[in-house]
């Protein structure tokens, strides 16, 4: 059943989380208290202010359009994140900050992230510090979810030698995810907002990306399998990847230039990827509380503008009500084959590089 939007209220997605906001100015705007419960940025004299970080705010005003309330696509341009302002649906998504995602590309270290798991408890990247990690992103919808156990058994194997193993699923509920994930003791988690689909500029599953013990990326973002459950059908068999990892595992080789003038592996996200993303979480929470309508014309709007985009274009098909698998999956592949198979990361080609 369709719910209402309270026209008293709005909604402010702040990266995958969701908060209400009052009503008392127009859509894309919040109270000065409200954006510091949301972000943690409070406005001062000095700026926009997290901690003993400060954001200049001259230029032009930001507290508009009544005192007190601040217009969150001004902050969302002082902090540099994309911003989109659905009116209609009185919903607001604010992205990560692009510094964060340079990080991840350009200097090569890893975005930290706090997301869900299976087992219930809220999981973050940092939990993992001290070990070398492959992080695995998956979904249900992708045949990908069947190479779990093969993560399982790479995790069991190398867990002496320091390895950690974290799955991570571009799915909306943890009951997506779970028929995939039992009898697996390495970390299963879930990202219904798609946070690092933008953080790690991930376009595609399943993207594995190594880290290592201090948080550097060792190998950015790979397509890589658990399995060849469908190597027949993609033609990336799993065997050179896990053999890599083992290889890394043991003796610290990467397998990638280490300097800071190597070329950057992976591209950056363009503004319409990043608009897709947004207007995606929009279509994604609305599809969450019962929006049904309202969901279905946002996430067609982000699958026009990233029409390639896995994590967006394919991912909106069960949202609304397709077949992630069927003929229209199937010709989605083929569009993408015939564009050149495009990726934000390196070519699973590559591999004995």
């Amino acid at each position: 059943m369709a719910v209402e939007p309270d026209e008293g209220a709005a909604t402010v997605l702040w990266e995958g989380d969701a908060h209400e906001v009052a009503g008392e100015g127009p859509v894309g705007s919040a109270s000065v208290e409200e954006l510091a419960r949301i972000s943690g940025w409070h406005l001062r004299a000095e700026g926009l202010c997290s901690g003993e970080v400060c954001v200049p705010v001259r230029g032009g005003p930001i507290v508009e359009p009544s005192p007190g309330r601040v217009d969150l696509a001004a902050v969302a341009a002082r902090l540099d994140r994309p911003v989109v302002v659905d009116e209609v649906a009185r919903v607001t998504a604010v992205g990560a900050a692009r510094a964060d995602r340079r990080r991840a590309l350009v200097e090569r270290r890893a975005p930290s992230f706090e997301l869900p798991g299976l087992d219930g408890r809220t999981h973050s990247l940092d939990e993992l510090r001290g070990r070398v990690t492959v992080l695995v992103t998956f979904s249900s919808w992708c045949g990908c979810r069947y190479d779990l156990p093969g993560w399982q058994a790479l995790s069991d194997e190398l867990a002496d030698d320091g390895l950690a193993v974290a799955a991570v699923a571009f799915d909306q509920q943890a009951d997506d995810v779970r028929p995939f994930a039992e009898g697996l003791t390495i970390p299963v988690l879930y990202d219904p907002g798609h946070v690092l689909s933008e953080l790690y500029a991930i376009s595609n599953v399943p993207t594995v990306v190594w880290i290592d013990e201090d948080g550097r990326i060792a190998r950015p973002n790979t397509p890589a399998f658990g399995t060849d459950t469908f190597a027949d059908f993609h033609g990336v068999p799993a065997g050179p990847h896990l053999d890599a990892i083992r290889r890394w595992v043991r003796t610290g080789d990467a397998g990638v230039p280490d300097d800071d003038d190597a070329e950057v592996p992976v591209e950056d996200l363009d503004e319409d990827e990043l608009a897709a993303r947004l207007w995606f979480r929009i279509g994604a929470h609305l599809h969450r509380v019962g929006r049904l309508d309202e969901a279905g014309e946002r996430l067609r709007r982000a699958s026009e503008l990233a029409p390639l985009d896995f994590t967006v274009a394919r991912a909106a098909m069960p949202l609304t009500g397709r077949d992630p698998f069927g003929e229209e999956f199937l010709s989605l592949y083929d569009r993408w084959v015939e564009a050149g198979s495009p990726f934000h990361g390196r070519d699973p080609d590559r591999e004995g590089d």
